[in-house]
Formats: C-alpha cells, sequence, structure tokens
C-alpha cells in the first residue's frame, strides 16, 4: 500500500508538467508515465532509501504548479518534517538543517538538497536549523509557478559565492554535482568545456561571469530545435491520444480475435484432441468387464493416459529448433502456426502432461488399485484374475510391480524436472532459502530437464508391462512418440554434427562495464542468417554440454558474426570472466562452438512496412541486427535474401525504443549509433531514441541544468553528452500513451509490427496498448515478444 501511494503521487508530479519554461522545451517523448513504472522495477528501477518508512518517503521532488494537487503533496512533507522535529520552550518546531533533504523527498540526492537550501536561503549562515514557517515559506517558493522564480532558484544554485555573478568555475562545479546526483559519469576535463561552452555562448561580453539575466537565455537557447533529426519528428509533442479522423469502429473482442487468432485456433485444436483422445478411451473402458471391479476410475485412469501418449509425443516438437526455423519459412504455414509462441506452447503441453499424471496416477494409487486388492473374490475370478495369475494382490503387491514402479519413477523424474524449470529455481530467485539456492540456477535447470531421457526409456517398459491387455495393438505408445522421439534425435544429432563442422574463430573481444562481453567471430562458410535471428554457443573450457541462445547483432551482409552477452547467470558469468582474463593478459582466447541460426520472433519484422522495436537493456541486442539490415538495404548492400517481403525501404519506417538504467551502455553500440547518423536517407527510415532511466525526470530540479546543458552542446557541436553519439538521449521512462499516440498520427490505416524483448511485467502493458489502440483507431498494432 506504501509503495501505490508513492506511485500515485509520483502520477500527480508528473502531469503536474512542472518547471515548464515554455510549454515546448520541455515537451519530449520521454515524459515519464508512472503507468509504466512497475513495468521497469527488474530492469529500470530501484526505490531509494529502503532503510526508510516509506509512507513518509515521497517521490522526486519536481517544481510543482500551484494548478495541480499541491495540498497533497505539502502534507507529504509536513509530515516528514513533523517526524523528526523538535519544540523548544517557547519556540515553533524545527529539524536540523541536514534533515533538510529527507523532509523534501530527496533522501538519495543529499548533496544536491543541501546545495538547494543554500540557494534558497541565500545567506552564509545558511546551515542552521529550519523552522516550520521557513520550511513552509521554502516549500512555497519551490513550488511556485512563476517562471522567473524557478529561473532564480537554478541561478542561485550556481552562484556559489552568492553575489549575484556566476562564472566558469561555478558551472563547472554543478555540472559536476548533478551528473553526480543523476549517475552520469561526466569528467573534470567534460565539466570544464561544458563549462566554457555555457560561458562562451552567454557570456557575450567576455566579463569572465554572467548574470540572471544571461543566465535566462540559456533555456532559451535550448529550444526543441535541438531535438536530434532521429528524434525529432517523435518528440514534437505526444500530446496524448487524439480523435483519428479515419477511425474504424472495432470492438475489442474482435480485436483480440484478430490478434490472437493463431494462438486461439491452436490450443482450441489442442484441447479437441485431448478431450476427443480421453472420451474415447474412457468410453471403451466403460464397455469393458474390468469395469465391473474399478468403476469410472478405471476409464478416468485410461482416458488421461491417453492424453499422456499424445502429450507425451507433441512436447517434444516445439523444442525441435531446426524443424521451426525451417518450417517457419513458410510464408503459408507462418501465416496460420505461431512460430513464436513454441516455447509458450511447449509449457501448455507440459502443463497438460501434469494433469493428466495426476489422473492417471492418482486414481490408479487411489482408487484401482484399493478395489482390486479388496474386491470381491467371486467378481475377480470372473473378471480380471487372469490377468494377475488368478491371485488376487495385495495393494503393496500392486505397487512393486514393473507397471507401477516405473510409473512412479518416471513421476518423480517428471516432477524434479518441472519444478526446477518454473520461474524461481530456474532464476535462483533471492526469495528461495539460501540452502535451496545452492542446488538451483540455470545449471540445475539445463541438466534436470534432460531427466526426458529416462523418462521415455521409462514409458516404452511402463506401455510394455500392462495389468489389463496382453493384446499388441492396444500397446500404442511406441506409435505416438516414435516419430517425434526419432525426429528430435536426429535433430540432436544433426546440430552435434553441424556444431563441430561449423569452425569459428574469435576475432575480437571486448568487455563493457555492466559486464557485458562483445564477441566478434569468423564466419563459417554457407552459414545464412536473416536479421532477428540467434544462434546457440558453447564454450567447452566451461562445459562440454550446455548450449546458451544469444542474439546476433551483426547483419546478414557481414562478413562476421557478433553478439552481446551480458553476466545474467553461472554461465555467462564465466564466460565473461575467460575472455576478460584474456583480453587484459593477451592470452589465447576460450575455443566457441556456434549453433544455428534460429528463429525468433523478430525475424518476422519483414511483414511490417513499419516496425517499433522496444528493448530494455541488454533486450536491444536483437534489434541491431534487424537496424543494421535496414541500412544496409538502404545503401545498397542487401544481397537479395534478407527482403523477405517487405516494401521498399524508402516507404517504411523503423522506430527502435531503448531503455537502460545505466548510462555505460550506450558503449555497446556506440559506433552503430554513429552510422545512423551518416545520411539524410537513413535518419529518414529510422528513428532511434535512447531512454536513461537513472536520470531524474526532465522536469526534476535535479536533472533541468543537466538537460540544458545536454540540448545547448548538442545545437552547438550536435553530440549527445550523454550517449557520446549524433543520437539524443531522453531522461526517465518513455510515456508510451504519448508514443503509441503519435505513431497513430503518422501512420493512419496501416498496420505496425510492435517487436519487444524485456521483462514480462512491460510486455503485457505493451501487448494491452496495442490492443487499446488499434480497437479505437483505424492503426492496427502487432505485438510480437521475444521468447528464447
Amino acid at each position: 500500500m506504501e509503495i501505490h501511494l508513492e506511485r500515485q503521487t509520483e502520477q500527480r508530479l508528473s502531469l503536474s508538467a512542472a518547471f515548464a519554461l515554455s510549454s515546448s522545451s520541455l515537451s519530449s517523448s520521454s515524459t515519464s508515465s508512472s503507468r509504466s513504472s512497475s513495468s521497469f522495477q527488474n530492469d529500470t528501477f530501484s526505490f531509494s532509501g529502503q532503510n526508510e518508512d516509506r509512507s513518509w518517503y515521497a517521490p522526486r521532488l519536481r517544481f510543482i504548479d500551484f494548478l495541480c494537487d499541491n495540498e497533497s503533496e505539502w502534507k507529504l512533507a509536513e509530515k516528514r518534517f513533523d517526524q523528526l522535529s523538535w519544540t523548544s520552550v517557547g519556540s515553533e518546531p524545527a529539524v536540523k538543517w541536514s534533515n533538510f533533504a529527507f523532509c523534501i523527498g530527496m533522501s538519495e540526492s543529499e548533496e544536491f538538497a543541501y546545495e538547494l537550501l543554500r540557494a534558497l536561503r541565500r545567506r552564509k549562515d545558511w546551515q542552521i536549523e529550519i523552522t516550520k514557517s521557513e520550511f513552509h515559506n521554502l516549500w512555497c517558493r519551490l513550488s511556485h509557478s512563476s517562471v522567473n522564480s524557478r529561473t532564480r532558484i537554478l541561478f542561485d544554485l550556481c552562484d556559489s559565492n552568492m553575489d549575484g555573478r556566476v562564472t566558469e568555475k561555478d558551472i563547472k562545479q554543478i555540472i559536476l554535482l548533478t551528473a553526480s546526483t543523476n549517475k552520469l559519469s561526466v569528467t573534470h576535463e567534460e565539466g570544464e568545456y561544458y563549462a566554457a561552452l555555457v560561458m562562451e555562448v552567454l557570456d557575450e561580453g567576455k566579463q569572465g561571469y554572467i548574470e540572471l539575466p544571461q543566465f535566462e537565455k540559456l533555456f532559451k537557447i535550448t529550444s526543441p530545435n535541438a531535438i536530434s533529426p532521429l528524434n525529432k519528428r517523435s518528440s514534437n509533442s505526444h500530446n496524448g491520444h487524439s480523435h483519428d479522423p479515419f477511425q474504424e469502429s472495432i470492438c475489442e473482442a474482435e480485436m483480440l480475435l484478430r490478434s490472437q487468432w493463431r494462438r486461439a485456433w491452436m490450443v482450441a485444436l489442442w484441447l479437441v484432441i485431448c478431450l476427443a483422445l480421453f472420451y474415447w478411451k474412457f468410453i471403451q473402458y466403460c464397455r469393458r468387464m474390468e469395469f465391473e471391479v474399478m468403476g469410472y476410475c478405471l476409464s478416468i485412469a485410461k482416458g488421461a493416459a491417453e492424453t499422456l501418449k499424445f502429450n507425451m509425443a507433441l512436447i517434444l516438437l516445439p523444442v525441435c529448433r531446426s524443424t521451426i526455423t525451417r518450417l517457419r519459412r513458410n510464408l503459408s504455414l507462418n501465416s496460420v502456426i505461431p512460430f513464436n509462441d513454441n516455447l509458450n506452447f511447449h509449457k501448455l503441453v507440459a502443463g497438460g502432461i501434469a494433469v493428466g499424471v495426476i489422473l492417471h496416477g492418482g486414481t490408479h494409487l487411489v482408487c484401482d488399485f484399493p478395489r482390486i486388492s479388496n474386491c470381491d473374490k467371486s467378481i475377480f475370478q470372473r473378471t480380471i484374475a487372469s490377468r494377475f495369475n488368478y491371485h488376487q494382490p495385495s495393494y503393496l503387491e500392486i505397487l512393486s510391480t514393473t507397471e507401477t514402479l516405473t510409473g512412479i519413477i518416471m513421476v518423480t523424474l517428471m516432477a524434479i524436472a518441472f519444478l526446477l524449470a518454473t520461474k524461481w529455481p530456474r532464476r535462483k530467485s533471492a526469495t528461495l532459502p539460501r540452502s535451496i539456492q545452492h542446488v538451483t540456477g540455470y545449471n540445475t535447470f539445463w541438466y534436470s530437464h534432460h531427466l526426458f531421457v529416462f523418462v521415455y526409456a521409462l514409458l516404452i517398459v511402463h506401455s510394455i508391462f500392462l495389468f489389463l491387455t496382453d493384446k499388441a495393438t492396444e500397446k500404442t505408445t511406441w506409435m505416438y512418440i516414435a516419430i517425434p522421439v526419432l525426429l528430435y534425435t536426429g535433430e540432436r544429432i544433426y546440430r552435434a554434427i553441424r556444431s563441430c563442422l561449423y569452425e569459428v574463430k574469435v576475432l575480437k573481444a571486448r568487455t563493457y562495464s555492466g559486464k557485458v562481453l562483445f564477441l566478434k567471430l569468423s564466419k563459417p562458410e554457407r552459414f545464412k542468417y536473416r536479421s532477428g535471428m540467434y544462434v546457440l554457443i558453447q564454450c567447452p573450457q566451461i562445459s562440454p554440454f550446455e548450449w546458451h541462445p544469444f542474439s546476433l547483432t551483426s547483419a546478414p551482409q557481414d562478413t562476421h558474426l557478433s553478439m552481446h552477452i551480458r553476466n545474467l547467470g553461472d554461465w555467462s558469468y564465466e564466460l565473461y570472466s575467460l575472455f576478460h582474463e584474456g583480453t587484459s593478459a593477451s592470452k589465447e582466447y576460450p575455443k566457441i562452438f556456434i549453433d544455428g541460426p534460429y528463429g525468433a520472433a523478430s525475424q518476422d519484422h519483414v511483414k511490417y512496412n513499419h516496425v517499433v522495436l522496444i528493448g530494455l537493456g541488454i533486450g536491444a541486442t536483437p534489434f541491431m541486427s534487424i537496424l543494421k539490415d535496414v541500412l544496409n538495404r538502404l545503401t545498397g548492400k542487401c544481397d537479395g535474401h534478407t527482403d523477405n517481403g517487405k516494401g521498399s525501404p524508402s516507404k517504411s519506417k523503423t522506430y527502435l525504443y531503448w531503455v537502460t538504467r545505466e548510462q555505460s551502455s550506450f558503449d555497446w553500440f556506440k559506433d552503430f549509433m554513429n552510422d545512423l547518423t551518416q545520411s539524410d536517407q537513413t535518419q529518414l527510415a529510422v528513428e532511434m531514441h535512447n531512454f536513461l532511466t537513472s536520470v531524474h525526470h526532465e522536469n526534476d530540479v535535479r536533472s533541468v541544468l543537466i538537460r540544458a546543458i545536454q540540448a545547448l552542446h548538442y545545437t552547438r557541436r550536435g553530440i549527445d553528452i550523454v550517449s557520446k553519439t549524433p543520437v539524443r538521449t531522453h531522461f526517465g521512462r518513455p510515456n508510451w500513451i504519448n508514443i503509441f499516440s503519435n505513431l497513430v498520427q503518422r501512420h493512419r490505416g496501416e498496420r505496425i509490427g510492435v517487436f519487444y524483448c524485456g521483462p514480462s511485467a512491460l510486455a503485457r502493458e505493451l501487448e494491452g496498448f496495442c490492443t487499446k489502440f488499434s480497437t479505437k483507431t483505424s492503426t492496427r498494432f502487432v505485438f510480437h515478444k521475444e521468447n528464447y
């Protein structure tokens, strides 16, 4: 409830459009939306002040417009003040000056808050206690809607001597302070350079200082004209959802049917087959003489057994990666079968197996076996005695039979594999007990999943020894699983041979901050792939059995293969360590094997003329290959096999929204971002939007100055000071509602493919936006999510 209160407060603050020196200069597609804040909790946000009582903690302070609900914000600040205040005899409540940061909700930015207090007090003895009446006055100044008042506060922040003059040294200090507050890396040399640039522009008389009237010009210069060409059109004014004059009336149910019909008919077909098989066996055993002993329990168990045979065969097909990659090239099949959901279907079938095991094994153990051992001897002799050599077994004797023992062992192995494949053990969740964490993780999931080899062997034995039949025609398990097992086995053998034939050499390796490893590999002969595909990587020095999927970041036309691997687990940590050691000590790189390529959801970008790519952190990797492919097609480097039905590059549009919480992440694709701006043609066909969530919101007092410096530098030099590239960086999280509204305005009546790679929480939100905007407007958004 306390966290929910924080998010409601942040929503009100973000809607206040605070510190709007001009309505256009601060309007941007990076306006923060509290609706998406929870979706980024794992990748791009963490609460500060976790040791504090969050009921007293407010979100980042902005200059608050009195037209908004400022009264409730003051009440929160007042509560925090009252929590720490004391009252002397004959005096009003007061707090220490050092508590100012906590009282205004800046506990994570104490140094900046102290400078803000100095600027507000404007006196040398500013480090004295704060009375409640003074605190209220300070709050009113902070929340004043006057542009002059707000500009004065910022000027006083820079004026360290409080003499009404700001020098180049003052500007440098405030740049370094705001950079540190926003977790930006700015060296002293860069601070001096940016400060000199400000003085060059504002100090026209070369006096060596600037005053308030000159300082005000800084925010007039940094107008939206400074927006990057790649961001210009989409950051004009995302004014929210506007009316579409070409709107086509369509209900949400119809939109869901249009977007989900492929999934729906596949799941419906699967359910129909399972129910039909269950019903067939259920009726069959209702008419047998064994029914007289075990009743409907037998029919239920046998019906479930038939669905188990089917699902045990079917579960192998979605993980036949090479087969699926080939099938998805067929446009007819790809248009009706959702190959992108192969792993989700694999999980669905696993759920069906779990239900079948419970019904089959459960009814046998609690119903069928007790009825056999306890039934009347005359009935037993007349019905099923011949199946047990005319000896009525006890319950324990039944449990000790080959059929029962193999079944129990199978269930045990499947339970182990099933439980270790769930989200928390596979990701080694911190919520698990520490004793259990030692035996969880991806490696445990990988090896436990290969228990299926023993499961299928036991399944064959289990199907041979049956209690109630000796007819070979009724022992049909092998008929179900023969083709899938042979297909899967053959594919694994083929993949093993192919990976050995693919000779790859590590041409270049580089480690980045954030524990990201860049690998540039030689491209094997006859290795062809499409943008958006991925490969499996094995490092024998770590494990000769483990293969891990990674997206290719190189374009199909490149003469090499490249990928960016982030340390997110045991295996990737060891790989990063090996190459980090190799690059630092100039040692020989470890041997690498690759297998693939394999199709992924991003591969379907060729179906759309307009594509929206959304990546969180390292989730941008599959989209780099797509953008490089687009650039190659624009520059005539395409060899023809990558353009699979997509319209002319000059008529198509590709958008990339990359959201990251670390400034150093931009180094991963710095060269590529520089290439994007080489020609006007690429700028018209591609728009790249970077969002840095470690920086406070663009309207936050802590980031206003750094944003002004950023815009000024971009205007004069054409380089963004955050990414160090021509691609402009936005502060805060994207406002997806505004972004989708802008796309609707630009592409009325068209289909747009939305491709996402990142945490599932935001995926659900984005899919909801796609459905909403497709329902309310004439633009159709089709959502795709990467699944590995």
